[in-house]
């Protein structure tokens, strides 16, 4: 009977230790994975260019801007770089 209450108290000690070790392993890992996250987290907000500048919108009452603006539509157009849909639709905006 002591030989079974020595190999039941080794087998618990044993299986105590075991189980600290793997706590503690668990939260350091835990810990280095957080802190991994968050410097991933930190290099993407810093490496995100920030928005471009809304668009001016040129003057409404400008018509000389106007026209040269449906030149350009115009010169794109005949350089095949619009199609005859696409510079309609930007004229139709142009003129709105």
């Amino acid at each position: 009977m002591p030989g079974l209450l020595r190999g039941v108290a080794r087998t618990a000690v044993i299986a105590g230790t075991a189980t600290a070790v793997s706590n503690r392993v668990s939260r350091r890992q835990g810990g280095r994975w957080a802190q991994q996250d968050a410097q991933q987290q930190q290099a993407q907000q810093q490496a995100a260019p920030p928005p471009p500048p809304p668009a001016a919108a040129p003057p409404a009452d400008d018509m000389t801007t106007k026209i040269e603006q449906l030149k350009q539509l115009s010169t794109l157009k005949e350089q095949g770089v619009l199609t005859e849909t696409e510079f309609a639709e930007q004229k139709r905006r142009l003129l709105g």
